[in-house]
């Protein structure tokens, strides 16, 4: 890693934090006492939240929520209702919005006169749930002054001395490793890793701000990572709006492209990393891809029933992913299904191509030895073994695997369960398999790290990918299940199209009908009880990942997408 820490940048990271947290406060007072109490020692944690309690309702709902008593916060907050006057209300409101409970902060707006008040708190509560979104300046990328489009002569072209190289790839991500280590990241590396020992140069330049937006006082410019150059585009200010970010980027970008003079701008999900690449482009005369990894105002949509495809956030956040899709000279995507929903848009096939969740050459090695992770688990030799490695939202249907492990066992199955990951489900999944008697059959360690993951993949007969059948499941392909392929294990997966491009029935593993703990069961049931389907499974699966999805081929793919570019 090289770029450490100058006074300088420690300066940076003060005043960027500073004022991201300025900015938070005043869009949101009502913040500031968690902030308060988080912030304090662990010693002096405790004796604050007791000097709440006993300062009046309001403070009492602040301290419970810090300890973890939610519900309790909660009840405190309405009990506090009960003959309060209206700005007491609006307090109590302020509250409910910011510990992000829009029903109950609809409940208390109800509550209040129609006047400016009310008015303003509905429009927060409107923005929190995305019936609305924040206004924003008018104009084609919010009227930032750009350059011509490509080709047409303009004095910022990246120089004018020396032509691009197009072995040089610039990659712009939202996030990265070392400080985020998830699907998205983990793609970002293994493509970057993938072009590298393909003879390409992979450089990449993660979102203005980033890690400092996460809160990590990283200000180093630049960190190397097996061999790959992760640049940070880092103001000395926290950006206020999407705007701001959209022009920090710019500003931040255009010295990097000059000096590294790549042959290709390479965007991945989302629009605001798609946005600056195109804005790039048109300045310096550069071929942009826009990599859609995911759609994320179906993931937005996913995470809430009460959302909607007319709310105003999900129209106005798949109308700019469209529209730099269409911008695009490029557009990389993940899967089939993904390439039938971008065309379906209005953009044009000829420049839509599919590189697949792919894996490491190391991923098709054989799994290390699990038995002293089942032994872990009271699993042993015989026990049986379903999990998986994902992210707990409840679009991934963690609950349908939960109640079939469940029924497996009252059938007389000694099966477990092996929840691997984080995720805002994770409570209730735990909570979920108490109340089902699974106790010690259902195992949840969260997060772990990468090098960790082939360990638990030892540990299983089985690998679930349940999902439910909503939107973002039927669309969108994921990774975990390709890795688990790799190292020979057969994989059982909801019925949806996106997953059908992984799975093939009667060779690979099984589909079965989504959110059905029955029909899961009884699949479950059966290659429990034939070890030799089992391993048949694994070795076609192991066999076809090794075949078709390594990240040396996606390089050459990448190669030959590049290179149609300059035709």
């Amino acid at each position: 890693m090289v770029g450490y820490p100058t006074v300088r940048n420690f300066l940076k990271a003060a005043t960027f934090t500073a004022s991201l947290t300025w900015r938070h406060l005043r869009t949101e007072p009502a913040r500031l006492p968690l902030l308060g109490l988080r912030l304090l020692p662990g010693r002096a944690r405790r004796p604050a939240r007791a000097a709440l309690g006993r300062a009046g309702a309001l403070p009492r709902a602040y301290a419970l929520w810090d300890a973890g008593s939610r519900a309790e916060s909660l009840d405190a907050l309405r009990s506090a209702t009960h003959g309060a006057s209206n700005r007491r209300i609006a307090r109590l409101t302020a509250f409910a919005l910011a510990v992000e409970q829009p029903g109950v902060a609809e409940e208390l707006i109800a509550m209040l006169p129609e006047d400016r008040i009310r008015a303003g708190l509905a429009h927060r509560l409107a923005l929190t749930t995305g019936r609305a979104v924040p206004a924003e300046p008018s104009g084609r990328w919010h009227d930032l002054t750009v350059a011509p489009r490509r080709g047409t002569p303009h004095h910022d072209t990246v120089n004018d001395q020396e032509s691009d190289d197009s072995r040089r790839v610039l990659h712009l991500v939202t996030n990265a490793l070392p400080h985020t280590n998830a699907g998205y990241t983990q793609r970002t590396h293994r493509i970057a890793r993938g072009q590298l020992a393909a003879g390409l140069e992979p450089h990449v330049a993660t979102r203005a701000g980033y890690p400092l937006t996460k809160g990590i006082a990283d200000t180093r410019r630049r960190v190397d990572l097996d061999g790959v150059r992760y640049h940070r585009l880092l103001p000395w200010l926290a950006p206020a709006d999407r705007t701001a970010e959209l022009r920090a980027g710019l500003r931040l970008a255009l010295p990097l492209v000059r000096r590294l003079r790549p042959g290709v701008l390479h965007a991945a999900s989302n629009h605001g990393n798609a946005r600056l690449a195109l804005e790039l482009g048109r300045r310096l005369s550069l071929p942009v891809v826009y990599e859609v990894r995911g759609f994320l105002e179906e993931s937005w949509l996913s995470r809430d029933t009460s959302r909607s495809t007319e709310d105003a956030f999900y129209t106005a956040e798949r109308a700019r992913e469209t529209a730099c899709m269409q911008e695009a000279d490029l557009v990389v995507t993940l899967g089939e299904t993904m390439r039938t929903e971008i065309t379906g848009r209005g953009v044009d096939p000829a420049k839509v191509i599919v590189v697949p969740n792919a894996v490491d050459e190391a991923f098709l090695e054989p799994l290390p030895d699990g038995a002293a992770l089942r032994r872990e688990l009271g699993a042993g030799e015989d026990g049986f073994v379903v999990g998986t490695t994902t992210s707990c939202y409840s679009y991934e249907g963690l609950d349908t695997l939960i109640d079939a492990v469940a029924e497996l066992r009252r059938r007389g199955v000694a099966a477990h369960a092996l929840i691997v990951g984080d995720g805002p489900e994770l409570g209730a999944l735990r909570e979920r398999a108490a109340a089902a008697g699974l106790g010690a059959a259902a195992r949840f360690p969260g997060r772990v790290p990468a090098d960790e993951v082939r360990r638990h993949h030892a540990a299983l007969d089985v690998f679930a990918v349940p999902r439910r059948d909503e939107r973002v499941g039927r669309l969108v392909t994921p990774l975990k299940p390709v890795e688990a392929m790799a190292g020979g294990l057969p994989v059982v997966a909801s019925d949806l199209q996106a997953l059908r491009e992984i799975v093939e029935p009667g060779a690979t593993g099984e589909l079965v009908p989504p959110q059905d703990p029955a029909e899961l069961a009884d699949c479950l049931e059966k290659l429990a009880a034939d070890p030799a389907t089992r391993a048949g499974y694994g070795r076609a699966a192991r066999e076809r990942v090794g075949r078709d999805r390594t990240w040396k081929a996606a390089a050459h793919r990448y190669i030959e997408a590049y290179a149609s570019l300059r035709d």
